[in-house]
């Protein structure tokens, strides 16, 4: 059973769960999600609502988005960050976990 046909396509390998959680333990980073479930944002507006430096959310954005926890969208001179909404299996706006298909993550605040 250790092939790639006996495993299910839809449930991550435990290497790809490893990748989300990793991205995931910092408390900056889980932070970061959390303030994601509203909205897409910038690093400004990350910034400013988690009172830091804009270098340091770009640091973190840039491992979710390598993690692929968050995509981008360009508005002009704009990039906005969103919640990868493959992982958001309630699409609404109320939507408290992500469900990575290996594990769920409850985003409570």
């Amino acid at each position: 059973m250790n092939s790639q046909e006996d495993r299910s396509p839809e449930v991550p390998d435990a290497s790809e769960c490893a990748v989300y959680l990793k991205a995931l333990g910092d408390p900056v980073r889980l932070q970061i999600v959390k303030a994601l479930q509203a909205g897409p944002l910038s690093v400004t507006d990350l910034a400013l609502l988690l009172e830091m430096e804009i270098a340091n959310i770009s640091h973190h954005l840039r491992v979710l988005f390598h993690a692929d926890l968050v995509s981008t969208q360009r508005d002009g001179r704009h990039i906005y960050y969103q919640l990868n909404c493959e992982f958001q299996k309630n699409k609404s706006r109320a939507a408290n976990s992500l469900d990575f298909g290996c594990c769920k993550i409850d985003l409570r605040k």
